[in-house]
Formats: structure tokens, C-alpha cells, sequence
């Protein structure tokens, strides 16, 4: 017999299952056809305030009389009395420091009170301090507001100024220029004026004398012009002189007469756009197309090439010529009417049951 092999087929290789693998990343589906933009944030760096820095050493501070210019010492104000208006020792000597805006200014006790005044010896350069002062470490601004009577340093100001045009000035005129003397000539004077004045508050205008070392500086705020004057106060600019910084006189000049007026016009005229509504401020000033075309149309109130005064276009009260300015005062006077007539009547009801023969009796 032949013999027949039979294939097996193979064995089947054991089937091992895989463990299940759990994964706990999110995962986020896009319902929209492209990705979106990059929201772009603006971070604010908010820095911090700093202390104000004591500007000399306490320990090395002393406390010397002046010398002797006088007969008599007047310890109330540190000075001698029945000599020189001036001092001209002092007058020549230099200043003990020099503020540093950049590097002193910092907040100190001061400005946690409402109306602080500025530390003096800060101005001066030579306050031992720093934070733990009572007045303010820093420029004076457009909103610091102080009395007329008093400079920003607390001081009481005078109805006339000294002699020599110094001390804290007078409280009869705005005074925002200083005088500046015994500066070196030099060529560039005007720019080294400017740039050391500049330090303590927007200046307005300068002017220098080249030949004779003198130079006016006006600054725009008061405040600002009493802070430099004592910031600069026996101080040297670019060379070792010594300058003579006093409070300026009027300028005779009519120009300079005239600027100066229109500048206070234009500051009432600022504290009274701020006062009123900015519509009715634009309204008045013609600003407003659509206000000067209305004006120009109700202005002749119905006759042909009449246009009405602007006291009368806009005036207001129950008797204005302009309807617009009777709205909403036609009740009030119909209410006033009312109660007079009742007034009236009340009257009348009390003369009638006053008499003799009235009739309760």
C-alpha cells in the first residue's frame, strides 16, 4: 500500500492581548476652518514707588550762627539785625548741597496729608530725613493749589517785596520770573542756562544779557518759579561762579505787559469751559457746525435778514426772546401763578371772617 501523508495545518501562535493603555491629555476639536489670531496683551509695568533718600548725613549736619553782619542777633530768624540789608558775605559763599530731582525725589510723610507743603531743605539739597519728612520730596505741579498768602514751602509772603528782591516776594502780583546774576560769560550761555533751569518745571521763556552774565528765566507755573529760586540759590552752573538768584521786577516792557494780560484771560476763559456743559461751550464758542447753522435759521426768530445778538440768542428765563430758552420754565411760572392766586384767595377768606359782622356771629 502506498502510503498517503496528511498535512497538519500549523499551529495556531498564542494570541496575547495588549494591556489598555488609558491617557488623561486633553484634547480639544476646532469646529472652525482656520485657527484663530493671537490675542495680543499690552502687559503694564506699574513700578513702584520709592522712599525718598535722606540727601546729607544727620550726623554731619551742624547748626552754625551766620556771621557776624550786624549789632544784634535775632534768634527768632537765625540772623543778625542793624547791619547790611544784605548779606554779602553770604552772598558770596556757596551752597552747602544741590537737589538731585532724578535720584531724591521719593514719597515721604507728607504725602499722605491733604495741602503738605515742600521741604525747603529739599530744595536746597541738604535734608537729613528722607522719608520720615513732614513735607513733600518732590517738583511742585499744576495741581498743587496753595493759598496766595504763603509760598509752596509754607512761608509767608509780603504786601511789597525787600529791596534786594528777595525772601519769599509778595502776594499783591503773580510773580513767575527769577533773576539770575553773576553767571560766566561764555558763548553758549543761553543753552547752559537752559538746560540747569530746566530741572525744576516747564519754563516759558528766557532771556540773557551775554555782556553782563544775567539772564531772566519765566516759567510757566508760580510754584515752579518758587522752587528754583531756592534750588538755585548760590549754586554754580557749568564753572565755579556763584549765582545771585532774586525774584525779577515787572517787566516795563508793553509787550510783555500785554502777554501776560492775555494770559490771564485765557486762564479764566479755561476755568469757565471747564464750569459749563462741553456741549453748550462748543455751542457758544461756534464750534459746532450744526449749532452755528441752527443759530443762523431760529437766530432771526421769523424776520428776513435779522440775526439776533448772542445776549439775546442765548439768554435764559421765563421772559427770553429765544423759545428755546423758556423750556421748561413755563410750568414753573404757571406754579408760581398758582400759588400766588392761592395766596390770594386765602387772604380774602381771612379778611372776610376776621370783621365784626362776620358770620360766625
Amino acid at each position: 500500500m502506498a502510503e498517503v501523508e496528511i498535512a497538519s495545518p500549523p499551529a495556531k501562535a498564542p494570541v496575547t492581548e495588549a494591556p489598555e493603555e488609558t491617557s488623561t491629555a486633553l484634547t480639544t476639536t476646532n469646529n472652525e476652518a482656520g485657527a484663530p489670531a493671537e490675542r495680543k496683551v499690552k502687559k503694564i509695568i506699574r513700578r513702584k514707588k520709592r522712599p525718598a533718600r535722606p540727601q546729607v548725613d544727620p550726623s554731619t549736619l551742624k547748626s552754625e550762627p551766620p556771621p557776624q553782619t550786624g549789632t544784634i542777633f535775632n534768634i527768632w530768624y537765625n540772623k543778625w539785625s542793624g547791619g547790611d540789608r544784605e548779606d554779602k558775605y553770604l552772598s558770596k559763599t556757596a551752597a552747602a548741597g544741590r537737589c538731585n530731582i532724578a535720584n531724591d525725589t521719593g514719597y515721604t510723610k507728607a504725602d499722605k496729608v491733604t495741602g503738605s507743603y515742600f521741604c525747603l531743605f529739599f530744595a536746597r539739597g541738604i535734608c537729613p530725613k528722607g522719608q520720615e519728612c513732614e513735607y513733600l520730596h518732590r517738583l511742585p505741579g499744576i495741581h498743587d493749589m496753595f493759598n496766595p498768602n504763603v509760598d509752596v514751602f509754607g512761608r509767608d509772603k509780603h504786601s511789597d517785596y525787600r529791596d534786594d528782591m528777595g525772601g519769599t516776594g509778595s502776594f499783591m502780583r503773580q510773580n513767575r520770573t527769577i533773576y539770575v546774576g553773576r553767571i560766566h560769560a561764555s558763548d553758549d550761555i543761553e543753552e547752559i542756562v537752559a538746560r540747569h533751569f530746566a530741572e525744576w518745571g516747564q519754563v516759558e521763556r528766557i532771556r540773557v544779557l551775554n555782556t553782563r552774565g544775567v539772564a531772566f528765566i519765566t516759567y510757566s507755573n508760580e510754584a515752579n518759579a518758587q522752587f528754583a529760586k531756592e534750588a538755585m540759590a548760590h549754586q554754580s552752573l557749568d564753572h565755579n561762579e556763584i549765582l545771585n538768584v532774586r525774584w525779577a521786577t515787572a517787566d516795563p516792557n508793553p509787550m510783555a505787559q500785554a502777554r501776560e494780560v492775555r494770559r490771564i484771560e485765557e486762564q479764566a476763559a479755561e476755568a469757565v469751559r471747564r464750569a459749563l456743559p462741553a456741549e453748550f461751550v462748543a455751542e457758544i464758542e461756534g464750534r459746532d457746525p450744526e449749532a452755528r447753522k441752527r443759530k443762523r435759521i431760529e437766530g432771526g426768530f421769523g424776520l428776513a435778514g435779522y440775526e439776533a445778538p448772542d445776549d439775546i440768542y442765548f439768554a435764559r428765563g421765563a421772559n427770553a426772546v429765544n423759545p428755546a430758552g423758556r423750556q421748561g420754565l413755563e410750568l414753573e411760572e404757571e406754579q408760581r401763578l398758582m400759588l400766588e392766586a392761592d395766596a390770594y384767595e386765602q387772604t380774602e377768606q381771612k379778611e372776610e371772617s376776621g370783621g365784626i359782622f362776620s358770620s360766625s356771629t
